[in-house]
């Protein structure tokens, strides 16, 4: 520490100090259009803040490491045993068992329709040193006796077996469409078989609040958290109908959340949910207690394409959950949206956490963002933002239905996602939410991925209950690539039947210093919908463009779109010959960039499109598709 005179020579800069020399770098740039940005939400998230003092804490429930969760959803039984027992030998502590029919599943999971199966399974585990969580699905009340009768079978004590049962009618609801009884029988049914397990010894938590449905249908934060809340409180409400004490109620309910890319948000909504959580508990005339907090990298955040960026996704997702204070935490595998992952797959997803533990070591402060400014306010945004939500779905309660059920039943939370992720589908195709190795540097010769050569189960599931009581829309289970990936899967079925890629010609006017920037900038877009767009050293001629060489190499391509690169200047100068004699050699021509004062001349020669940031890039693209493979 510095002695006191020589710190006193290095005052600290105060705000004002700091907005001044900001100021003159942005030489008369508007602050809050340059560094200022925006949630989806619509919080503002500024470039500096002061240091903050929060009035209470969201603590994890209990201390130390968060427990190393891996899947277990292979469809057979003696596969599934086999990745599960490499998981827990290399690290993982916690199996998350995805039974046939769950979302989570993703069209696999585990067929096990009876003890024996699932005994199958877990053949060799020793289930006392673990803990199992079980993945919400239509058949959940089954699922759970089925753990519970395995472990009866096993002669072990309940109260030493930890199980999370994974019981979610609500998110079936959401994630399935339907349900097989009314909400008052699903209540009583809930409130019995949980007393049932309570009575075997188990101690739960029996019911989890999953909020993945929503986050895979374009859920924000906010709407995230509101779902979450909404949700318990529904199931605090049908146990104590059903008879069980309130602080048993809430005693027998979990959490699972989503970790996704955006570190700040991430952090700020896990801290958000335990402080929400405990409002809705002290609202309830209830002492509050840390929920129980599972969190899971985010599914719609995976690609298909350079899918090996997938596990700077999940590192980021996995730092992000464990500094925001979950207990535990599944990764899931860089190749889980191709297939079934492998063993290597799974080994990464593993060693992601680990890395996290035991080299960054995460886990040895109670909440690192605690006093941080940034992540302060942004917790207390999301807290009030959440809880506006909350409030609006209660507000939809109807007809003997609490609201998250009926909000779901009615298609208000159907609509709300729909505008949200409306606006995330601009986000996306504009490029103002970039997704690296497929909407920004993709990479066309990317090699082949290994995944288990096991198809997806046909109908993808064990359906919900023919006899259907209570219906809702579906919420689709949506990636965020999937537009993006559709134009590279377009371009490579082109491949074939034309048989080479269908190309972009860069005609480049000027020096390599003159377009390489806007050539470039064309290159990665048409890159990101699978078209080929090679590049040169121009075409430099006696003054500046040799046109004629520039035609001939376009007719050499083989290409019928041909897109114009080069400096303002030069499309002054010769942008209107180029495309007049690329226009004569029957070439459809585009420019990159904004035409401004040209673009009247431009269209005249034949322009026919620009390209520039922030265009729609995904309707570019199959423009550029219906052009180059004509």
């Amino acid at each position: 520490m510095l002695p006191e005179t020589v710190a006193a020579a290095f005052p600290l800069p105060d705000q004002a100090q700091w907005r001044s020399a900001v100021d003159k770098v942005l030489k008369g740039a508007d602050f809050e259009k340059r560094l200022v940005s925006q949630s989806a939400d619509g919080i503002r998230i500024a470039p500096l803040y002061p240091a903050a003092h929060a009035k209470t804490r969201p603590f994890r429930s209990e201390a130390g490491r968060w427990h190393v969760a891996a899947r277990l959803d292979h469809p057979s039984p003696v596969s599934a045993r086999d990745l599960a027992l490499a998981d827990l030998e290399g690290g993982a502590d916690t199996l998350v068992l995805s039974f046939a029919g769950a979302l989570a599943a993703r069209g696999y999971g585990l067929v096990a329709e009876d003890v024996a199966a699932l005994g199958a399974a877990l053949d060799g585990v020793m289930l006392d040193l673990i803990r199992l969580r079980l993945d919400p699905a239509p058949a959940g009340e089954r699922n759970a006796g089925l753990i519970a009768e395995l472990i009866a079978r096993r002669d072990l004590d309940p109260a030493k077996v930890g199980v999370d049962f994974g019981l979610d009618p609500i998110g079936v609801l959401a994630s399935h469409g339907a349900l097989p009884a009314t909400w008052p029988e699903l209540g009583r049914s809930l409130a019995t078989l949980i007393d049932e397990l309570r009575g075997r010894g188990f101690s739960g938590p029996f019911l989890t609040v999953d909020t993945r449905p929503y986050h895979e249908a374009g859920a924000s934060e906010a709407q995230e958290l509101g779902a979450a809340m909404a949700t318990a409180i529904a199931y605090l409400r049908a146990l104590e109908a059903g008879g069980m004490a309130l602080d048993l109620a809430r005693d027998a309910i979990s959490f699972t959340l989503v970790a996704d890319t955006d570190e700040f948000m991430t952090v700020a909504k896990f801290r958000a949910a335990r402080l929400l959580w405990e409002r809705v508990q002290q609202a309830c005339g209830l002492e509050a207690k840390p929920m129980a907090l599972h969190a899971e990298t985010a599914w719609r955040s995976l690609t298909r394409r350079d899918p090996y960026v997938n596990q700077l996704r999940a590192t980021i997702a996995g730092f992000s959950a464990g500094v925001g204070g979950a207990d535990s935490l599944t990764v899931l595998p860089f190749t889980a949206a191709l297939g079934l992952p492998d063993a290597f797959a799974r080994r990464v997803a593993r060693n992601t956490q680990l890395i996290l533990l035991e080299e960054a070591n995460l886990w040895r402060v109670a909440d690192p963002a605690a006093g941080a400014g940034g992540f302060e306010a942004l917790t207390q945004a999301l807290c009030e933002q959440g809880w506006s939500k909350l409030q609006d779905l209660e507000r939809e309660a109807a007809d003997g239905l609490p609201g998250m059920v009926a909000a779901l039943a009615n298609g208000h939370v159907q609509q709300g996602l729909a505008r949200q992720r409306a606006l995330r589908a601009k986000a996306i195709a504009t490029r103002r939410e970039p997704i690296t190795g497929t909407s920004e540097f993709p990479h066309l010769g990317e090699g082949v991925v290994e995944v288990l050569a096991v198809a997806p189960m046909a109908g993808g599931s064990e359906a919900a209950a023919a006899e259907t009581c209570l219906v809702a829309e579906a919420l689709p289970s949506l990636r965020l690539a999937e537009d993006f990936e559709a134009l590279r899967d377009a371009a490579e079925a082109a491949a074939v039947q034309l048989g080479k890629r269908p190309t972009a010609f860069l005609a480049t006017l000027g020096s390599i210093a003159d377009f390489t920037a806007r050539a470039g900038f064309a290159r990665n877009l048409f890159e990101a919908g699978g078209l080929a767009a090679p590049g040169h050293d121009g075409f430099p001629g006696t003054a500046d463009t040799d046109l004629a060489v520039l035609v001939a190499a376009f007719e050499a391509s083989g290409a019928r779109l041909a897109c114009l690169c080069g400096s303002d200047a030069g499309y002054a100068s010769e942008a209107v010959a180029a495309a007049q004699a690329l226009r004569a050699k029957g070439a459809t021509v585009w420019l990159a960039g904004r035409p401004g004062d040209l673009e009247g001349a431009l269209n005249q020669a034949g322009v026919s499109a620009f390209i520039f940031a922030g265009c729609d890039v995904i309707e570019t693209l199959r423009s550029a598709h219906a052009i180059a493979a004509a």
